[in-house]
């Protein structure tokens, strides 16, 4: 399990933005915030850490974990608010598994963020 991932961006105000909106549904905040960036969490336990850099980021694949399927539905509808670019609608991926029910979308450095749940449909 991870303590915390770090990452850079290149525009840290529009990065920022989007992560808090798209992130919100699956319960993320702000934790802290300083000269290097800025820390979000959902539990207290793990951080998602977003940090000013001159360069150009390396393009990510970042998965987080919601407790269920609408979840993944809200996190989509707000990503896409917030600027992102879809790249995968809501639904089952069953080459994953049978019950691998994900959305993806295209940040504002073009990392690829998803939220996925692993829960049966209720």
């Amino acid at each position: 399990m991870f303590d915390h991932i770090e990452f850079g961006t290149s525009d840290y105000a529009a990065s920022k933005a989007f992560f808090l909106k798209a992130l919100e549904p699956i319960g993320m905040v702000v934790i802290s915030e300083g000269p290097p960036g800025v820390e979000l969490s959902a539990d207290g336990k793990t951080s998602l850490c977003i940090r000013r850099i001159e360069e150009k980021p390396t393009h990510l694949h970042l998965a987080f974990v919601a407790k269920n399927r609408q979840k993944v539905e809200a996190f989509h509808r707000a990503a896409l608010e917030a600027g992102g670019k879809d790249n995968g609608a809501p639904g089952l991926r069953p080459n994953y598994n049978g019950k691998y029910y994900a959305a993806f979308v295209i940040g504002p450095d073009g990392h690829n963020i998803e939220v996925v749940c692993h829960e049966s449909e209720v």
